[in-house]
């Protein structure tokens, strides 16, 4: 249940808004090949792809996004304001709780497992082979990172 919960938390990393464009410009329709795909918000680390669902992370409602990252893709120790239901729908996400992103305390949640991450709980996240998830939450979404110079809208990552 851990692994589960510590998923579902790297999963809404991605939509956060914080200061990013509202997301209602992709594509709606669930189906992975019909979404309109593209970069994860600033929020995010650099490489990751992302699509909306449904709803507006950036409003005050329910919304699903899909992110899609790279093998070795990581989002180091943040928090989410609301609760987020989390799905691996391809790889293995790599969920950890705590203040410092370490993989080897980290559960390997795989295709088809499930999790529901609190809001506020500090976790870090990382792809095994290249990964896809789906987030649901109540927005709009934010994403606080446990270490401010880990915000890559704030510094610049190599």
């Amino acid at each position: 249940m851990r692994s589960v919960v510590i998923s579902t938390c790297l999963l809404l990393w991605g939509v956060a808004l914080h200061g990013q464009d509202s997301y209602s410009q992709t594509g709606h329709t669930g189906k992975h090949d019909q979404l309109s795909w593209g970069p994860a918000p600033a929020v995010f680390p650099a490489g990751a792809k992302m699509a909306v669902v449904s709803g507006d992370p950036g409003k005050d409602e329910m919304f699903t996004i899909q992110l899609s990252m790279p093998d070795g893709y990581r989002i180091p120790p943040h928090s989410h304001p609301t609760d987020e239901d989390v799905k691996v729908l391809k790889g293995t996400l790599l969920v950890g709780m705590g203040d410092t992103l370490d993989l080897s305390k980290a559960n390997a949640i795989k295709a088809g497992g499930t999790g529901k991450v609190p809001a506020k709980m500090h976790h870090y996240a990382a792809a095994k082979g290249a990964t896809q998830i789906s987030v649901t939450a109540m927005g709009p979404f934010a994403m606080t990172y446990v270490n401010p110079a880990d915000d890559p809208q704030t510094t610049t990552h190599p």
